[in-house]
C-alpha cells in the first residue's frame, strides 16, 4: 500500500493491459467482523454501491464501522484486465481501481449518509493518488447500481465541489460511472484492518463537512 515509484499514473490504453486469467482469484466467504457471506444472502431490498477512495483497506473499515451496513468487501473495478491479482492492480497495466463494496438496505442506512463518509473520508481533488499513495488504482470514484444513486452522487458531487473551491481546493477528480465488473480482491485484503489493527492506513479527508443526504431527496 506504500508509494512505489513505479507505479503509472494514467489509465493503460486497452491493448496494453494485463491478459489477466478466466477464473477468480480466492477470497473469503464471510465478513471477518460481522460473520455475514460476502457473496450472497444479502436481504431482498439491499442495494449495492462500490466507492473508490485510496487504500482500500481504510476505505472499508470506514463503511464496516456503520453498524446498520449490511456488509462490506473490497476488490477491483474500472480495469481491462478479468480477475487480476494486487500485484498486477499495482502494476498499473490492469486500469482497475481498489473498490469497497457496500451492500445497504436504504431503510436502515441512506444512501446519502453513505455518500457523506465517502466525501469525508478521503480528498477527491488529488486525481491519480491519494496522499502518498499514487497510482490508478488510488484514484476517486462512485461505481453506481441504478440511475437514482447515480443521480445522487452526481448531485452531491457538484454540491460538495462548491464547497471545497471555498475552502481553497482544486477540481474534483472523481469518477461517476454505472458499475462495470467487480473482482474481489485476495483473502487476505478482506477487512484487512480488523484482522492486523495496526495496519497501514493513509486516508486523510480535506476536513471539509459534507452535509447527510447530499444529493438525495
Amino acid at each position: 500500500m506504500f508509494f512505489q515509484p513505479s507505479l503509472k499514473n494514467r489509465l493503460p490504453d486497452p491493448g496494453d493491459a494485463l491478459p489477466g486469467r478466466a477464473t477468480a482469484i480466492f477470497t473469503a466467504d464471510t465478513h471477518y467482523v460481522n460473520g455475514r457471506p460476502l457473496k450472497d444472502g444479502a436481504p431482498k431490498d439491499a442495494e449495492t454501491i462500490y466507492f473508490g477512495m485510496g487504500c482500500f483497506w481504510g476505505a472499508e473499515r470506514l463503511f464496516w464501522q456503520i453498524d446498520r451496513v449490511w456488509v462490506t468487501s473490497v476488490g477491483y473495478m474500472g480495469g481491462q484486465t478479468p480477475n487480476a491479482t494486487y500485484e498486477e492492480v499495482c502494476s498499473g497495466q490492469t486500469g482497475h481501481n481498489e473498490v469497497v463494496k457496500v451492500v445497504f438496505q436504504p431503510e436502515q442506512v441512506a444512501f446519502g449518509e453513505l455518500l457523506q463518509v465517502f466525501w469525508q473520508g478521503h480528498n477527491p481533488t488529488q486525481g491519480m493518488r491519494q496522499g502518498n499513495d499514487r497510482g490508478t488504482q488510488y484514484r476517486s470514484g462512485v461505481y453506481t447500481t441504478s440511475p437514482a444513486q447515480k443521480a445522487a452522487a452526481v448531485t452531491s458531487k457538484e454540491t460538495y465541489a462548491r464547497k471545497l473551491s471555498g475552502a481553497g481546493y482544486g477540481t474534483v477528480t472523481t469518477e461517476i460511472i454505472d458499475a462495470p465488473e467487480f473482482y474481489f480482491a485476495e483473502e487476505y485484503h478482506q477487512q484487512y484492518l480488523a484482522k492486523n489493527p495496526g495496519g497501514y492506513c493513509g486516508l486523510g479527508g480535506t476536513g471539509v463537512s459534507c452535509p447527510a443526504g447530499i444529493g438525495v431527496g
